[in-house]
């Protein structure tokens, strides 16, 4: 079986998705599964390449003399890539290692459904959903999922008049607040802000990558996570895990550049709050008709209350990230994990 690794992007969170391909493409069993990577650059060039896990990580795959220009190809005739010199590759299945926008947000899936290819994540329906945190707050909301309270804002408001958007943002909030990008990943662009200049700034900086921003009350309590694999009919639950950041929040750096903060597997909290943080898990996965693999993010308050947070559909494969860290504690590690995720997508097929 093909399977194609697509990785890096179009994306603030490129450097993330080069780390997470080293992972991924480290764990693949080359004994079961014939694998070909396609790395996409800053600029959305696509390169077909023979980096090693190594050169992914440290950003050098570009620069390798074998790379050949290439495109997944919108036919679903050919069900595979497109060589600048004519030549052509079909593939049997689509591993995307992309996070963030023009690749998380749907994009790549809704290109491999008309590819006619399966690929392991969810559909582009639900990847824009999940993406947009502000879509996904108004759906969990619908179904009773317990979350911080919020508000949100256009960048193009933000421009014209700051002062109103603050306001409007600040309606039934108190301080301090989280500001962030409504569809960015990775904690990008994400602030804390105290008071109303710090709202100001967090404001500006949160639309530099987004048209529209969330503002949320601030929670104190543990950071908490569950991992989700498979079907949204069947899926697994991971125990969920504690992240206890040394920074004030668990920043963009924090996550993939700061391998200070502290993991608690399972988390430190009862057993009945486990269980009901991992019946919340499946609920979200469900409702939100997500595939494949997801992490979702809780807070857990000092008096027991959990507070949906996010969820992302394509986490982080890093050294130091959650998933796999989540699924290894659960019994299902790397290469098993990886089998899992890929034989689901072929199940699935093009849903």
């Amino acid at each position: 079986m093909r399977v194609l690794v697509i990785f890096g992007g179009r994306s603030s969170e490129y450097e993330v998705a080069c780390h997470s391909a080293a992972y991924v493409t480290s764990q693949i069993d080359r004994r079961e599964y014939e694998v070909h990577t396609v790395g996409v650059t800053k600029s959305g060039r696509w390169l077909y390449t023979c980096a090693s896990p190594e050169e992914m990580a440290d950003l050098s795959w570009e620069k390798q003399e074998g790379n050949r220009p290439c495109v997944l190809s919108p036919d679903s005739r050919l069900r595979g890539l497109q060589f600048a010199d004519g030549e052509q590759l079909p593939v049997d299945v689509v591993f995307p290692i992309m996070h963030g926008k023009n690749a998380e947000d749907g994009s790549i899936a809704a290109l491999c459904q008309l590819a006619g290819l399966p690929q392991v994540g969810c559909s582009m329906t639900s990847g824009a959903i999940c993406m947009d945190k502000m879509i996904t707050k108004v759906i969990c909301e619908k179904y009773d999922i317990p979350q911080a309270k919020w508000n949100y804002c256009f960048a193009r408001d933000i421009a014209l008049d700051p002062e109103g958007a603050a306001e409007a943002a600040m309606e039934g909030l108190e301080y301090p607040v989280f500001v962030k990008p409504c569809s960015a990943g990775s904690s990008v662009g994400i602030g804390k802000a105290k008071d109303k200049a710090g709202l100001l700034a967090a404001l500006n900086e949160a639309a530099k990558h987004d048209f529209k921003v969330v503002v949320e009350a601030f929670i104190e309590g543990q950071e908490v996570e569950v991992a989700v694999l498979g079907s949204r009919f069947d899926p697994v639950v991971s125990l969920p895990g504690e992240i206890e950041p040394t920074a004030e929040f668990y920043s963009y750096d924090a996550k993939y550049n700061d391998d200070t903060s502290k993991l608690y597997i399972p988390a430190r909290v009862s057993e009945e709050t486990i269980e009901k943080l991992r019946t919340y898990a499946a609920k979200i996965f469900k409702i939100l008709d997500c595939a494949g693999m997801s992490r979702v993010d809780f807070f857990v308050t000092k008096e027991g209350n959990i507070l949906f947070n996010e969820i992302n559909t394509i986490p982080g494969h890093t050294a130091i990230s959650m998933y796999p860290k989540l699924m290894a504690a659960y019994g299902i590690k790397g290469k098993d994990c990886m089998k899992a995720l890929i034989e689901g997508a072929m199940e699935r097929g093009l849903e």
